[in-house]
This record gives structure tokens, C-alpha cells and sequence, in this order.
């Protein structure tokens, strides 16, 4: 599984890094560090990852199975 986050349509409410804390983390902007690159999801966190896709207001991160 992969997760992109695009960096151009994210706006840094940081609801996807407060859910998957262990997947994801921030910059000192508030921004989430892995945007514009995808990312590979480790086994195990396929939920967090498709709950933090489901979390974002903007629609800015697509999950990828």
C-alpha cells in the first residue's frame, strides 16, 4: 500500500499526523512532512493510513492498495 499526500492541496490542519502518529509527522509550519512523494505503509498500519486518507478535509491524501 502506498499514501500520497499532495503537497499543493494540503493546508496543515494536521488531522492525518494526530491519527497515524506512527506513520506520519510534521513540520515546524504544522504541515505534514511526507507530502509530494509517496509513501509505502508499513504491514500493520494499512488502517491508520486509510483512516488519516479519510480524515483530511481537503481530500489531499489518496491511499493507493
Amino acid at each position: 500500500m502506498k499514501l500520497f499526500i499532495d503537497a499543493d492541496v494540503c493546508t496543515g490542519h494536521g488531522r492525518c499526523y494526530t491519527l497515524a502518529p506512527t506513520l506520519l509527522t510534521y513540520d515546524d509550519e504544522g504541515f505534514v512532512t511526507e507530502r509530494g512523494a509517496p509513501l509505502d505503509v508499513p504491514s500493520g498500519l494499512e488502517g491508520e493510513a486509510r483512516e488519516a486518507a479519510l480524515s483530511c478535509p481537503e481530500g489531499a491524501i489518496t491511499v493507493q492498495d
